[in-house]
């Protein structure tokens, strides 16, 4: 059985705990149930073994902030660096996003424009159409995303695959098998609009409508068919380079 690790960054919200469960739960309910998951909060505990020990890494988003550079999270960056240069499969997701971008030599940081969050659309770029994740979404869709930070500078190596009109750096790509995403796939609408109402106070502070974004969250299946599709990628076995001998 293919055995895949979630790092866990952080926690939800205290008021979404109870009804909705935490950051891990909800990549549970969506990863493939053949896999093998384990789950290991970096934030208090030692990192899973190397790498890889894993035949896939899921990275999860966090209320932390990659520019602080706390010790937890530049050990994982390291950690998750290693897994890419030995070809293991990985998907970070908002914070695991910006982590994997800043550990790759790429830049983390607050979003010149403030905070993106509620329902909005992605647009995949031409690279994405035969990348061995994406390929096959539409070209634009809707998806869940609540970040301040972003990936400012892609690693020199990276192929970007996503972007929309706020956001540049939605989704990359480094080797065949290492992808970043912005926006967020283990989001359900529901727990979308619960993030809105949390947030609502400040987001009105920064002059955003938090009734409008409520009113605006859909449902988002082509993201969240993500977490499907890297799982089906993990279970098939990273195909390699023909040029390896």
């Amino acid at each position: 059985m293919a055995r895949v690790v979630i790092l866990k960054t952080g926690n939800t919200y205290p008021s979404l705990l109870e009804s909705f469960g935490d950051f891990d739960s909800w990549f549970l309910a969506r990863l493939a149930p053949e896999l093998d998951l384990h789950v290991v909060d970096v934030t208090v505990d030692d990192l899973p073994g190397k790498p890889g020990d894993w035949d896939g890494i899921v990275v999860t988003g966090s209320p932390a902030m990659v520019s602080d550079r706390a010790p937890w999270s530049e050990n994982t960056g390291a950690w998750l660096a290693e897994a890419v240069a030995e070809e293991v499969p990985v998907l970070g997701v908002c914070y695991g996003h910006q982590l994997l971008a800043h550990a790759l030599g790429g830049e983390a940081g607050y979003h010149p424009r403030g905070r993106e969050t509620g329902t909005h659309q992605v647009e995949l770029l031409d690279a994405a159409m035969d990348d061995l994740l994406f390929e096959g979404l539409p070209q634009t869709f809707p998806a869940q995303l609540t970040h301040r930070q972003s990936v400012l500078r892609l690693p020199e190596n990276a192929v970007l695959l996503g972007r929309n009109d706020f956001e540049p750096h939605q989704a990359f790509r480094v080797g065949r098998c290492a992808w970043g995403i912005q926006f967020h796939p283990e989001f359900s609408a529901e727990v979308m609009r619960a993030y809105l109402k949390v947030q609502a106070p400040d987001l009105e502070k920064e002059g955003l409508d938090a009734k409008a974004l409520i009113e605006n969250v859909l449902d988002a299946p082509n993201a969240t068919s993500l977490l499907g599709r890297f799982s089906q990628l993990v279970l098939n076995g990273q195909p390699k380079d023909p040029t390896d001998h």
